[in-house]
């Protein structure tokens, strides 16, 4: 079969990373001095990186994170009681596997949406599901599923996700169908999926924004215990970035 034959061939099996890499080799003089084997095995593996940034983009757009945040871009230089060696435990996913939840506590500005945010990133790089949502987004959505009769449905797309990010919690008041509803998306994923919640409240205050103590029981029951937890403190980042650009730094 002639090279461009070979190379149309590639392209309708949707094997374009097969196909570009065989057009580079068919450019190269040195490539013509490897094996038949070695050559093939650089066209696998440039088929193999191709879908793999595929799948990852895909789960990225899927996951909706607010922030291209990466665990290797966090900012340990100011100090705001971030523990490296709990970040880098996170980063290698282990908590997924195992179902745990983990709760990012601090005061406006101080980081946590860009830690939860790259923790999601981590985990889409390492082949799960993942999705973000600000509590207040996700009660409303779940108000509009209720109405239209896609709830059960919509539920079943939150169980199977393997990171639920949810962000600002507490930080909008919580009515009794608010809290029950959060109760079905939590049991749904308690010790079968793993759950990031991010507040500005620490985790001793959460049982007060829920007005049905019996739910907030059941809610912090299945949420707080064998939970990782990343309690930050400290000076508002946004604050101090502006604060050092006013100065020219």
């Amino acid at each position: 079969m002639l090279p461009q034959q070979t190379l149309t061939t590639l392209r309708e099996l949707r094997l374009a990373g097969m196909a570009d890499a065989y057009e580079v080799q068919l450019r190269d003089a040195d490539a013509h001095q490897l094996s038949f084997d070695e050559r093939l095995g650089l066209l696998a593996d440039q088929e193999w990186s191709r879908r793999q940034s595929r799948r990852l983009a895909r789960r990225l757009k899927e996951a909706k994170l607010p922030l291209n945040a990466t665990v290797e871009d966090i900012d340990y230089t100011v100090p705001r009681g971030l523990d490296r060696a709990l970040i880098r435990t996170l980063a290698q996913g282990r908590w997924i596997l195992d179902h745990l939840p983990t709760l990012v506590t601090g005061p406006a500005g101080v980081g946590k949406t860009y830690i939860a945010s790259a923790l999601g990133h981590a985990a889409c790089r390492q082949g799960y599901t993942a999705r973000y949502f600000r509590v207040s987004r996700l009660l409303a959505d779940l108000g509009i599923a209720k109405a239209d009769g896609s709830y059960p449905r919509f539920l079943a797309r939150l169980a199977k996700t393997d990171v639920l990010i949810l962000d600002e919690w507490g930080l909008v008041p919580m009515s009794v169908a608010d809290a029950r509803e959060l109760l079905d998306v939590i049991d749904d994923r308690y010790m079968r999926r793993s759950t990031i919640i991010a507040s500005q409240l620490p985790v001793d205050a959460w049982h007060g924004t829920i007005p049905d103590p019996s739910l907030g029981d059941a809610l912090l029951d299945r949420i707080v215990h064998a939970a990782h937890r990343i309690a930050l403190r400290g000076e508002s980042m946004r604050k101090l970035r502006a604060a050092k650009a006013s100065d020219g730094g």
